[in-house]
């Protein structure tokens, strides 16, 4: 907690007010603020006459301000008074607050704790120190009003791939209170490692919370390597009662995730009878998806997870309890006699119903003690769970299915709010999961679709940003992926819809950028990266556009080299008609910062030309076909907007070339990773016409690739044409003994270059 403690005290001494605006964080609904400050010195005193709250409140407010910072909250009758009222028929929710400031004082009034508890943090990030003295304090005149947009904010901390200890876990729940996250969803259970203690079951203590080794590098590199050190640890029930008990303090509820059906090799290692063979399982070494999951069919799987819910239930006082849900492999369900009968038994469809079956035992199991459970969006698959709030992370899909079904929903797709997501294309990042998750990218997403009508959308109660932690080996690791972009969930969770301004909201998050220098905090500085991005026009023309999230720095760029001295200022578009590579750097005063941007444009008879697909693509590789033939190839972070991509089928892209040329090469890019559903084609065609109309087949080949992004070249006699088509046939279906088998690969495409 001291990095956080210090970082507030920074936020003050090193003149947060010195702009002409208080810069709060998340935006408050209403903000103005005058040309005068109140100051006061170092003591405080908060008048409760009007707020009726318990001791416990009491206590929980006046912690709230950092000790850092030496404000002392004394009945001292020349301290500046705060005086909080509790108004509970004013506000329409109980987080709301109003704050004003002016030369008679401050009065902070609210619905209840928890909206006085938030205006103190607005109050905290506005109140400045005078001179640069600690003694000395002054805030602005201001007037604030101000309420949450959505009564779900969370973040989620995965623990079982990485272990983090309760002082740590506190220092994260100081940050998530600061700006005003109300939900830790603590991730607790996985394949590689157990990490609560459960009384009743010895074992989970002793052999699944721990592992025999952890890989080394990403798991995308082959061979795979692993350090062979063991590996773990677990919270015991009166470390979790001490951490809920602190985030309660902080105005968070904490819910924790207990994996099921899948997920489960850790819990397996120690009782093998839950599973569907009987074992012996092995804690994950390795960061993937496991077949091997609790046995649907034996009611002894249910009798361990109920004894197991009933340890963990009264530990946590929130509503909800997370069940996890996602990713349950089926194969051995399949050929499981238990899950098998199960089926039989309960007139089930096949084993996509089995895992509903299994979903709505727990359910009622966990409402009959009073709670309601949360899953993945993967329970919906053998239909809706009764009662279940569903957490849409594979697209946005599973949230609008729940919210037109009248379920409640959270939002938090892997696209946009993934936090162990790299957050640039810089290939300096530090290890990272493999996808891209940039600040603007989390900053501009919209958690309610416009599909919904009013009253669904009253069903998406809110939005979660995840941190898995597989790659994340350290707390500056942690900090790097947290900083700056949980500030982006803060004010898409807590700000309106129209009061979103990512100019503005850059201006604020920079004015942190010293505390977090000063405080030691591992953030990552990627608003002064330069970002690009291609437009073609039809006609064989591209223009690439350059960017940076700073206003204040200069963008310059050069196609000679990696020279400074010849680097020319960005005025506009720069047009492209020929290979080359693109630098590009901002700088501060002539001086460079940020990471040199370096881009590769390719050029071709097709480049800039109109693309046309036979068929739809899916999901968030669901782009505009020109990216086809905007000479940027994709990067190795697939969801980086350059893939197209199409879920189980074929692919067939048709690029006009404008005139018949002489054509002998065609290349192409292929994806292939399997470790994340995403295979080569089993064949490439080329086909080629003068007309459009009356194609000929000039080229089959069969794919053959490492893991990565791979060239496709397919060569042929010369020919004349003026359409040139490919055709990429998928796989069709993901072989035994790979992550997703049995279901629908990917096949990733980028890039249609004719020669």
């Amino acid at each position: 907690m001291e990095k956080f403690i210090c970082l507030i005290y920074c936020l003050a001494t090193l003149g947060f007010l010195s702009a002409q605006e208080a810069r709060i964080l998340p935006k408050p609904e209403q903000f103005s603020q005058g040309k005068a400050y109140l100051d006061f010195g170092n003591t405080l005193t908060f008048d409760y006459a009007k707020a009726n709250l318990s001791a416990d409140a009491i206590r929980h407010l006046e912690n709230s301000l950092p000790k850092a910072m030496d404000l002392h909250v004394e009945n001292y009758k020349e301290a500046q008074i705060i005086q909080l009222v509790i108004d509970t028929n004013r506000f329409a929710t109980k987080e709301a607050y109003s704050l004003r400031v002016d030369s008679i004082g401050i009065l902070l009034t609210a619905s209840g704790e928890a909206g006085l508890f938030y205006g103190i943090q607005t109050f905290v990030q506005s109140i400045a120190a005078v001179d640069g003295e600690q003694a000395k304090w002054r805030i602005p005149h201001m007037k604030v009003e101000d309420q949450p947009r959505f009564d779900y904010r969370g973040a989620m901390l995965d623990v079982s791939r990485h272990f983090f200890s309760i002082d740590q876990l506190k220092q994260w729940l100081d940050i998530l209170a600061y700006f005003k996250i109300n939900t830790f969803h603590w991730h607790l259970t996985d394949d590689q490692g157990w990490r609560i203690e459960i009384k009743k079951y010895p074992e989970l203590q002793k052999k699944a919370a721990y592992r025999n080794g952890t890989l080394i590098g990403h798991k995308k590199e082959l061979p795979h390597r692993f350090d062979g050190k063991r590996y773990g640890g677990y919270y015991s029930q009166e470390e979790v009662k001490d951490l809920v008990a602190y985030a309660r303090s902080k105005q968070i509820t904490v819910i924790p995730e207990i994996e099921m059906p899948g997920h489960a090799r850790a819990a397996l290692s120690a009782y093998p009878q839950l599973g569907c063979t009987g074992g012996p399982y092995e804690t994950a070494m390795f960061w993937g998806i496991f077949d091997d999951v609790y046995c649907a069919g034996k009611e002894e799987t249910f009798a361990f997870l109920e004894d197991v819910l009933s340890e963990v239930i009264p530990l946590f006082p929130g509503q909800y309890i997370h069940i996890g849900g996602d990713e349950c492999l089926k194969d051995k369900w399949r050929v499981c006699p238990h899950c098998q009968k199960r089926i039989e038994q309960e007139h089930l469809k096949d084993e996509f119903a089995l895992q509903s079956y299994f979903m709505q035992r727990i359910s009622d199991f966990v409402n009959s003690k009073g709670k309601r459970i949360i899953g993945w969006d993967e329970i919906l698959e053998g239909g809706l769970v009764k009662d279940a709030t569903i957490m849409s992370w594979t697209g946005e899909e599973g949230g609008i299915h729940a919210a037109k079904a009248g379920h409640d929903a959270i939002m938090s797709p892997e696209k946009y709010v993934y936090l162990d997501y790299y957050q640039s294309l810089a290939p300096e990042e530090p290890l990272a999961a493999g996808g891209y998750t940039s600040l603007e990218k989390i900053y501009t997403y919209q958690p309610v679709s416009a599909v919904l009508s009013a009253e669904e959308a009253k069903h998406i109660i809110g939005v979660q940003a995840n941190l898995w932690s597989e790659y994340l080996d350290s707390e500056d690791q942690v900090e790097y992926m947290l900083f700056p972009r949980i500030l982006a969930l803060a004010e898409i969770a807590w700000t309106g819809g129209k009061q979103k301004d990512f100019a503005d909201f850059v201006t604020r998050v920079q004015s942190f950028y010293p505390f977090f220098k000063a405080a030691d905090i591992h953030y990552a500085d990627v608003l002064s990266d330069v970002e690009d991005s291609i437009a073609v026009d039809g006609k064989g023309r591209l223009s690439v556009q350059l960017k940076t999230a700073d206003p204040d720095l200069e963008i310059r760029y050069s196609t000679k080299g990696t020279d400074y001295s010849q680097f020319r200022p960005y005025k506009k578009a720069v047009s492209m008609s020929k290979a080359c590579t693109l630098y590009a750097q901002t700088f501060r005063a002539g001086q460079p910062v940020g990471r040199l941007h370096t881009r590769k444009i390719n050029y071709s008879l097709s480049t800039g030309r109109t693309v046309v697909l036979a068929s739809e693509t899916h999901g968030n590789y669901k782009v505009n076909p020109a990216v086809l033939s905007d000479g940027k190839q994709g990067t190795s972070r697939y969801n980086d907007g350059a893939w197209i991509g199409a879920s189980g089928g074929d692919v067939q892209a048709t690029v006009d070339l404008g005139r018949v040329c002489a054509v002998s090469e065609v290349e192409t890019y292929f994806l292939n990773y399997v470790w994340q559903k995403m295979w080569l084609p089993t064949t490439v065609q080329i086909l080629v016409s003068r007309n459009g109309k009356d194609y000929e087949t000039i080229f089959e080949g069969k794919p053959q690739g490492s893991n990565g992004i791979n060239a496709f070249k397919a060569s042929f006699r010369k020919t004349k044409a003026r359409f040139v088509q490919i055709k990429a046939v998928n796989q069709g279906k993901i072989p035994a003994g790979y992550y997703g088998a049995g279901g629908k690969p990917w096949l990733l495409l980028d890039e249609l270059s004719v020669y």
